[in-house]
């Protein structure tokens, strides 16, 4: 088994503790637990609950109060027996690749995309086939460059809605038509949902796979839309028979979650509203102020997110995208991602869900740095 360098994760790893301006960032600014324990509407009574966990492993496949909570982000077709809690989205995307890739078999994945998503397949054996997402498309896949991936031993395709890095969103028609291309064969949807209910637009949510598809399974986190990365909790969603062999790779790879983790997860959960109207403030209001930067950036472009905390900023300079951001970085300690961790050279991700203070600064360093590129 060999698996290729996860290129973005070796990139943050090497920058985002030092960075001046960590605009590269994916998740919607972190709450504090005091925010937390405020957005519950009953702080004492939170606290007092925690004081008296016990702290022992806990439920094994998560607790019922939080697999109910995870349920109700779902239609009908999904209850709280449909839900295995992970080491956040990376662990759910893992347990949910390796349950679900054989040997041999042909696995279709959209990309640019988080690289595990293809990553992991490769290094199990799958024949993985690379459906790209084009500009010129708004980065929305192609149903026939699907279908014309597909093969007879086609087992598994790969989805990320809304996309990371491009912030795409894929609506319920063109779901559905993808839905269509799996059930000719048979295969498993899996569907990376981790930036879903970040839509920019009010009404523009569509459902997820596991609502249109009985193969369709949707991995999630609470770091990005619930904004509690350091919570460490992410999940598998779908029919029982997925769920079961996720929890035979789980078996190997975690025990169980922590209890502290699982307690306050399920009660941000629980104030879904509140937490989602925070976050979705914040990426709205964000997105406008890169909007009103792009426009006075001629060497720029992009295709505008429809929802997430990423974008997929094109430059024009004629510079490798590592030795762009690289040398971003050296400048004033802006940092963001080089497309060519997504396949996308020309480009870099750019976060814009942190802090507001550092955006605009972060924005303003990128800038200064192309004005020594003119």
């Amino acid at each position: 088994m060999r698996i290729e360098p996860f290129l973005v994760e070796q990139w943050m790893n090497a920058h985002e503790t030092t960075a001046t301006w960590n605009i590269a960032e994916t998740c919607v600014h972190s709450l504090t637990l005091e925010e937390l324990l405020e957005l519950s509407g009953d702080a004492d009574a939170v606290s007092q609950a925690l004081r008296e966990t016990w702290l022992g492993y806990g439920d094994i496949v998560g607790s019922p109060r939080l697999r109910r909570a995870i349920a109700a982000l779902y239609g009908e077709r999904i209850g709280a027996d449909n839900v295995l809690t992970a080491n956040g989205a990376i662990g759910a995307n893992f347990l949910a690749l390796y349950a679900l890739t054989e040997p041999g078999t042909t696995v279709v994945s959209v990309q640019p995309t988080y690289q595990q998503l293809y990553a992991v397949p490769a290094s199990l054996g799958a024949d993985v086939r690379a459906v790209r997402l084009r500009e010129e498309d708004a980065y929305l896949p192609d149903p026939e460059a699907i279908r014309a991936a597909a093969g007879e031993k086609t087992g598994l395709i790969i989805l990320n809605n809304p996309n990371n890095p491009t912030g795409a969103l894929v609506d319920e028609p063109l779901l559905r038509e993808i839905v269509e291309i799996a059930r000719e064969h048979d295969a498993w949807l899996l569907c990376d949902e981790v930036y879903r209910m970040l839509e920019h637009e009010a009404g523009a949510r569509p459902p997820s796979v596991v609502d249109l598809y009985d193969k369709g399974v949707s991995s999630g986190s609470m770091s990005k839309s619930y904004s509690l990365a350091g919570l460490r909790t992410g999940w598998v969603a779908g029919p029982a028979e997925a769920v079961r062999r996720c929890l035979d790779v789980r078996d190997y790879t975690t025990i169980s979650g922590g209890v502290l983790d699982d307690a306050l997860a399920a009660v941000a959960l629980e104030h879904v509203d509140a937490v989602l109207e925070r976050s979705l403030a914040i990426v709205r209001g964000n997105l406008a102020v890169v909007d009103d930067w792009i426009s006075r950036e001629p060497q720029l472009r992009y295709v505008r997110p429809r929802a997430g905390t990423t974008a997929l900023i094109r430059y024009e300079c004629d510079v490798p995208s590592v030795d762009f951001c690289q040398g971003l970085f050296d400048l004033n300690g802006a940092f963001v991602v080089p497309g060519a961790a997504f396949g996308e050279e020309g480009s870099f991700r750019l976060g814009y869900a942190c802090a507001r203070h550092v955006l605009e600064g972060g924005l303003a360093a990128i800038s200064a740095y192309l004005r020594t590129l003119e």
